[in-house]
């Protein structure tokens, strides 16, 4: 799960995935990065754990780091929150193989007109944060929905 910063909409996506996860009892390994290093080693920010407590899941866990080329090759996936850290991301890819594990979280779900997920950290308050939860939390079971062969 990729977007700026790693401290808001990654670290819900991630947090949710895992939680997911978990509930199945699959073995996946889900981790998050920003594009930037702004925040490397930082907590989540204080109104993404606010929001995710609320919903039962805990994200204190997870620190604020960059994504590297060589996570194109460690992970199977990489789901982007928007077209600027999509193509930000695609500055890193080098061959076909790479450039087809990449995409927008948000193009999983068909009936979503948006297809970015709004950066919550300079938007409304609280209610941008819930906002992404809802919109992650239906990526994340369409993502279920795609690659759980159980």
């Amino acid at each position: 799960m990729v977007c700026l910063g790693n401290i808001c909409r990654s670290p819900m996506a991630h947090g949710l995935l895992q939680h997911k996860v978990e509930e199945r009892k699959l073995d996946w390994e889900i981790d998050s990065a920003g594009t930037s290093g702004y925040h490397k080693g930082e907590l989540p920010d204080r109104r993404a754990i606010a929001c995710m407590k609320h919903h039962g899941i805990d994200i204190t866990y997870q620190k604020s780091r960059q994504i590297t080329y060589e996570d194109l090759h460690y992970y199977d996936q990489i789901f982007v929150m928007d077209d600027a850290n999509l193509n930000d991301v695609m500055l890193l890819v080098k061959t076909n193989t790479e450039m087809a594990k990449v995409s927008l979280i948000m193009d999983l779900v068909e009936e979503q007109k948006l297809k970015e997920v709004p950066d919550p950290y300079f938007g409304p308050g609280d209610k941008g944060f819930e906002r992404v939860y809802q919109m992650l939390d239906k990526a994340t079971d369409k993502l279920l929905e795609k690659y759980d062969s159980k």
